[in-house]
């Protein structure tokens, strides 16, 4: 348990929310990079942190992201014309390039000089790994963009789904770092089979164990902590173990156990105290890795069967995610389909921001109370004036990767020498 105004500390991101301020000195993903494809698009709106903010693509193909509201009379940007290298406010014809520059006043008369005295807010910006990126801290702690762990070069593959979940970050991220509960919750999508290690196929995930209930060994590190979920494996369980070690990268992603075909990662964006961009994906080696619309099927997360065009889920608490009851009768555990919807089932029904403040933790919730002590211990470090969490030297090493495997037991498992797949 922790007290309610460490569960704030925790949650809050919002203005002047020190967990927010912390997250605002690494680089933020913004949107998918499809969401804003086209030159001279339409803009799309993003929601960061609580602050809102446009996106667009100019003529020669740059990215911009800045304050959704024209510096003039505060009238929405993501009506704007995109057009000449610009964004141009449809209320009096302003118009900022991407980097905030006001390069037009069509209502002010020509000499004025008015426009040389207007800057507009917009952020530095990167494009990498499937997402528009930018930095929206303090210029002068401004750091380096460093490629995430789940996209460490250009050759990679990556599918991503986005789902935006009317919920608090912290939550998700306990519920992706929280390795017990997929032999329940999932247990119709990740089966137990007499196999070597974790395979993938077209409908399901096949794990080499039947054991419900992991033992937790934990490992902190400077980026956030390692730890590995010990299971009795169903062939030579006197002699080994099957270890899923899952990587929990601060403040706010995770790197999942892969199966033999890709690897898996998870990473939150605060949208702001109450909602959370969720995004879920494949990753790996070109021949092995879905693509973006196969990995949506798969999880049931695709734009209009299951998401409207601003990637909210059409499965929701109100209409219990299109549970059926029939087909639990019929064996299948949860009656809902896709992973994530049996995931955000349970993450939406403790409300926007769960009270962790009367909750029971058992042995299994290992990594829960390891997130909760390390991001509290981070922000008051932050707060004391101390470097963010996993910035510079603390950065997550290149080498570092979840895993699975099958392993004796005289092996330890943080020695374990694992690799991407």
């Amino acid at each position: 348990m922790i007290t309610p105004e460490e569960n704030d500390l925790l949650c809050r991101v919002e203005g002047n929310a020190p967990m927010g301020q912390l997250m605002r000195r690494q680089w933020i993903a913004i949107c998918l990079i499809e969401e804003v494809s086209e030159p001279d698009g339409a803009p799309i709106k993003a929601r960061i942190l609580g602050e809102d903010l446009v996106v667009f693509r100019d003529t020669k193909g740059r990215v911009g992201v800045m304050d959704e509201y024209c510096p003039h009379r505060k009238a929405s940007l993501v009506y704007g014309r995109n057009e000449d290298c610009g964004l141009r406010c449809l209320y009096h014809g302003w118009k900022m390039d991407v980097a905030g520059n006001v390069v037009d006043m069509s209502s002010e008369p020509a000499g004025s000089g008015l426009v040389e005295k207007v800057k507009h807010r917009a952020f530095p910006t990167k494009e990498w790994g499937g997402f528009v990126w930018a930095y929206m801290g303090p210029p002068e702690h401004q750091p380096e963009f460093t490629p995430p762990p789940w996209a460490p070069n250009e050759a990679s593959r990556l599918a991503v789904a986005k789902i935006i979940i009317p919920c608090n970050w912290a939550q998700i991220l306990e519920g992706q770092i929280d390795s017990a509960h997929s032999s329940s919750l999932h247990s119709s999508d990740m089966v137990p089979a007499r196999v070597d290690g974790a395979k993938a196929t077209d409908t399901q995930w096949l794990r080499p164990s039947t054991d419900k209930s992991p033992r937790m060994q934990v490992e902190r590190t400077p980026y956030g902590f390692r730890y590995a979920a010990i299971r009795r494996p169903i062939k030579d369980a006197q002699t080994h173990d099957y270890i899923r070690s899952t990587v929990f990268v601060a403040p706010a992603s995770a790197l999942i156990p892969p199966n033999d075909q890709y690897n898996v990662a998870n990473l939150n964006v605060p949208i702001d105290d109450h909602h959370t961009a969720f995004h879920f994906m494949a990753w790996g080696s070109p021949d092995t890795t879905p693509d973006h619309e196969a990995w949506r099927a798969f999880l049931h997360a695709q734009v209009g069967p299951d998401l409207d065009a601003q990637f909210n889920p059409k499965r929701t608490h109100a209409n219990r995610f299109n549970q059926d009851r029939e087909a639990m009768k019929a064996g299948n555990f949860t009656g809902i389909q896709g992973i994530p919807n049996q995931d955000m089932a349970m993450w939406v029904s403790m409300g926007p921001i769960v009270d962790r403040t009367n909750d029971r933790l058992g042995a299994s919730d290992l990594a829960i109370v390891e997130f909760r002590q390390r991001m509290l211990q981070a922000v008051r470090s932050f707060m004391a004036g101390e470097a963010p969490i996993g910035t510079g030297d603390n950065r997550i090493p290149v080498q570092v990767c979840a895993y699975q495997s099958i392993i004796p037991k005289t092996t330890d498992w943080r020695q374990f020498d694992a690799k991407p797949v």
